[in-house]
């Protein structure tokens, strides 16, 4: 029962539920993501809606850059607090300006992934990740340098 009501999750738990969080959120998202990215691609004309006066070619393709390749990098875990950013204007701009005359079940899924997006910017992608191993490998790195090296770097020379 202690365990049940323990208020303060372990490490590890927290960086298993950013991986749960992160491949959950991509694989929901990729099912929006791929199929405009099809509709992109092919030689039907684009039929998207043009959202504050840029062209619907142009705003379906800032779309998909958030859906799919910024969603890429979120489920690796490369630079997720940057990737996430692109995911959250475009939820933003989904749920206040899309559908902002649409009732409250319209915008409900943009504003669930808005929450989560927003919640990976401020938690990072935890250890299970790209930008995990990036920085283990960083500390192991600067933690072989003498003392005097770490406490003082060298000004990097142009």
């Amino acid at each position: 029962m202690k365990r049940i009501t323990h208020v303060h999750p372990s490490t590890k738990t927290i960086d298993l539920l950013l991986l749960v969080l992160r491949v959950g959120i991509v694989a929901l998202m990729l099912t929006h993501g791929l199929p405009k990215l099809m509709s992109l691609t092919s030689d039907e004309p684009v039929a998207f809606l043009s959202v504050w006066g840029m062209s619907p070619a142009l705003s379906l393709s800032l779309v998909e850059f958030a859906e799919v390749f910024c969603s890429v990098l979120l489920l690796v875990g490369f630079v997720t607090r940057l990737a996430v950013v692109p995911l959250i204007i475009t939820m933003l701009v989904a749920v206040f300006s899309i559908h902002a005359a649409d009732p409250f079940a319209k915008q409900e899924l943009g504003l669930l992934y808005l929450l989560v997006y927003a919640g990976l910017l401020l938690a990072g992608s935890g250890r299970y990740s790209v930008d995990g191993l990036l920085q283990r490998k960083q500390r192991a790195y600067v933690s072989q340098l003498p003392a005097v090296q770490r406490r003082y770097p060298r000004p990097e020379v142009g």
